[in-house]
């Protein structure tokens, strides 16, 4: 009989076994494991070899970066992604952020701290009203189209770049289309970087970009850490008030590793409330964790019953 085995990760598999039943093995040298559910476990050549009966690789998040294409294509292997259990999570982040760039939130909180004697006349003369704010968003799949809803209903203009997107995408979602990535750059209060990451955008975001960002702009990063080039790119600019704040819910090295930036983020008082970085958890939510153990587990089930997969990345199969 056909199993299913979880690379890393989950160590209380309650949900995938309430789904998968008996066909849930926990035993990694099980000749008979033909799908693998995995975390972060690099996917690669040698790990691989220890699953002579394979047949499919179901990621359990969005991103692929530990999967190895060219292996699943050589083993003439399936794999699937998972990319719409946090899609609202996400979003919701990202608009939080916004809304507190544009209102000085995080900012506000360091200045009260240092109790000023003018306390309520202490106000931050940069901040506007959210109808002269433009968010630009790069990448408009489910989480930026998501996040562009949102932006507009409260009231900020909204500009994207998306060059995989078809032709008339901009009415739907009722935002403007710019041509290049620079046109982001130049024209936006925040940027928020919502695309995925593949070898032809790693490092995206880079020193070129940060210097046609506007004076007094802000980026938010809840897509990959790889799509910015080097955070320390962001650390002059920032320092020297050319970029007003960023807040990074990814990162290309997690936990980080020390770097101007994050020594800044750590010890730098005048810079703490300036730059914003959580443990790359913009996607959680009780309902969303459940729900993307429940959605990758009913995809395997559905293979192990021939039915078609869901969600296919790559198809090497036949």
């Amino acid at each position: 009989m056909s199993k299913v085995f979880i690379t890393d990760y989950i160590s209380n598999p309650h949900i995938e076994k309430k789904i998968l039943k008996n066909k849930l093995t926990n035993n990694i040298k099980d000749k008979n494991i033909s799908i693998l559910l995995v975390w972060h476990k690099d996917i690669n050549k040698k790990y691989l070899d220890n699953f002579p009966n394979l047949k499919a690789i179901l990621r359990y998040g969005v991103g692929y970066e530990n999967i190895d294409l060219e292996q699943i294509k050589k083993r003439k292997l399936l794999f699937c992604n998972n990319p719409d259990y946090g899609a609202d999570e996400v979003s919701d982040t990202c608009l939080s952020v916004a809304l507190c760039f544009s209102r000085g939130i995080f900012q506000y909180n360091g200045i009260a701290k240092q109790m000023p004697l003018d306390w309520q006349e202490n106000t931050i003369n940069k901040i506007k009203r959210n109808s002269n704010t433009t968010v630009g968003i790069i990448g408009v799949g489910r989480i930026g189209s998501l996040l562009i809803k949102k932006l507009n209903y409260i009231g900020f203009n909204t500009i994207f770049y998306d060059p995989f997107k078809e032709e008339g995408y901009d009415k739907v979602i009722k935002s403007r289309r710019v041509e290049n990535i620079e046109e982001i750059a130049r024209f936006s209060d925040i940027v928020s970087v919502n695309c995925s990451l593949d070898s032809s955008n790693k490092g995206l975001i880079n020193k070129k970009f940060i210097s046609k960002m506007k004076k007094g702009s802000s980026l938010i990063n809840s897509a990959r850490g790889g799509l910015i080039e080097n955070i320390d790119d962001f650390y002059v600019p920032i320092k020297s008030k050319k970029i007003d704040s960023i807040f990074l819910d990814v990162l290309s090295e997690e936990p980080p590793k020390k770097s101007k930036l994050i020594y800044s983020w750590i010890n730098d008082k005048s810079l703490r409330t300036r730059i914003i970085i959580n443990p790359h958890t913009s996607y959680y939510s009780k309902q969303s964790y459940t729900e993307m153990r429940k959605k990758i587990s009913i995809n395997a089930l559905n293979l192990l019953n021939n039915k078609n997969p869901k969600n296919v990345i790559l198809d090497a199969r036949k």
